[in-house]
């Protein structure tokens, strides 16, 4: 197998000039879920190319939902792996921020740079090209292989837990290799094992049947004032959350799982270049740093509405405010108990005028360190990058991770093509060429590997 895999990588290496078209390709067609623009014609982009590697190819749909693409392609084992992709994609806004157009992909200084290049389609390609030279080069794959790639993960996965229900017999693997990641700001490979979940609401606060003047307001509550003062109360300073209760159920971590944490190296200076910032949180720095990045649920204000603000003075009393809320969660936290749990605690501390509404929640999801796949991603990664990777326990973002690995019991690891400087959802996403052939090459050797582990 070993001369195998050395040809297979070989021939990935020979294809480098097709897999960057292929990428280009993919995402010069637009596919935003949330405005539900080229969709049908990414699916069918995606069904051919599966097609087009020998895979047997199931279009799935659900009412109103976007099409999901199922595959296989049967090996020569009795191991199954699962590949986990989508290929819908973020808004490109602000456009203005782009130093090219976002669905124009362009190659600069050995970065294809476009919209869905890292979150995404990079990592999709990359598998697709690994299966195809293992093909052209034996015949025949190490394990079956099966994709799933959806076309709502952006907008939250509304239809993954009921594929999940209907057509679980047909999702059963050993292993999973989930989207994204790649490399971290030390530029080692990061192997996570799980994501945080997620609670989303949106509190809104009404005193008035319209904007008054804001002379009203020695006589009328202010709506802005009143939701500061409701959300001041979710955490304080020292970024404590307050809300009674929302620690309970928190899984505290083994010795094993904590050793992790010894094994990562982390580089402040650059963490804080590559996030635009110049300090952390509460001064934390090194591994410490990353125990909360990974480890802790957060309470964020990801938005604020009210009032007038446009240009010039406007003497008004707004009527009406309106914050945006998301909780990230960690095993075992439940986003319908911590839903519970925050509207109890607004009532407890005199805002029963707080309105709530709770938007799509996730569960969090971590594997068993000791896993099959996780040994093998991290073999195929030394194997190929010639370091040890990163591991990690969680991810500090949310997916349909839970939905699809939790409720079958599939371990599953995440990683990718992209590095730190990817800017996933943001202007000028991009992956680095040389990332995305060692990762087509990480995913051919992790196949091999996983056959014999």
């Amino acid at each position: 197998m070993e001369d195998i895999l050395k040809e297979v990588c070989k021939r990935i290496q020979s294809k480098e000039d097709e897999i960057v078209a292929d990428v280009i390709r993919l995402c010069r067609q637009p596919s935003i879920s949330v405005q539900g623009i080229g969709i049908e014609e990414t699916a069918d982009m995606l069904i051919d190319s599966l097609k087009g590697i020998g895979a047997r190819v199931e279009r799935i749909d659900f009412g109103n939902g976007y099409p999901i693409i199922y595959g296989e392609i049967m090996g020569n084992s009795d191991k199954t792996l699962l590949f986990y992709n989508h290929y819908d994609v973020q808004p490109p806004d602000p456009i203005d921020e782009w130093v090219s157009p976002p669905f124009e992909p362009c190659v600069s200084d050995g970065k294809i740079y476009g919209r869905g290049t890292s979150d995404n389609k990079g990592d999709l390609i990359a598998r697709i090209h690994a299966i195809k030279a293992f093909l052209e080069v034996n015949g025949s794959l190490p394990v079956n292989v099966k994709f799933l790639i959806e076309g709502e993960e952006e907008i939250g996965s509304p239809h993954l837990a009921q594929l999940v229900k209907e057509k679980g017999d047909l999702l059963k693997a050993d292993g999973c290799i989930w989207e994204g990641g790649g490399r971290g700001a030390d530029e080692r490979i990061e192997i996570s094992l799980g994501c945080k979940g997620i609670s989303y609401a949106e509190l809104e606060v009404t005193t008035a049947q319209n904007d008054l003047h804001s002379s009203n307001g020695t006589i009328v509550a202010n709506p802005i004032w009143r939701l500061i003062w409701a959300l001041s109360t979710l955490k304080n300073e020292e970024e404590e959350i307050l809300i009674e209760g929302f620690y309970d159920d928190v899984k505290e971590l083994g010795p094993r799982e904590l050793a992790t944490f010894d094994e990562l190296t982390v580089d402040d200076l650059r963490l804080q270049e590559s996030l635009g910032v110049k300090g952390f949180l509460i001064g934390l720095s090194g591994k410490e740093l990353m125990k909360r990045h990974l480890l802790s649920p957060t309470c964020t204000i990801c938005g604020f509405i009210s009032g007038y603000t446009g240009e010039g003075a406007k003497t008004v009393l707004p009527n009406k405010a309106r914050a945006k809320v998301d909780f990230r969660l960690v095993p075992n936290q439940d986003p319908e108990d911590i839903s519970k749990t925050v509207e109890k605690h607004l009532q407890k501390n005199g805002f029963s005028d707080v309105k709530v509404t709770w938007a799509h929640g996730q569960h969090p999801y971590r594997a068993p360190l000791d896993s099959q796949i996780v040994k093998a991603a991290r073999w195929a990664s030394h194997q190929v990058y010639n370091a040890n990777p990163s591991i990690l326990l969680m991810t500090p973002g949310t997916g349909p991770m839970y939905e699809l690995s939790g409720k079958l019991g599939l371990p599953t690891v995440a990683l990718g093509v992209g590095h730190a400087g990817s800017a996933m959802h943001g202007p000028n996403e991009n992956i680095r060429i040389n990332d995305l052939i060692l990762g087509t090459e990480m995913i051919a050797v992790l196949m091999a590997k996983f056959q014999r582990i």
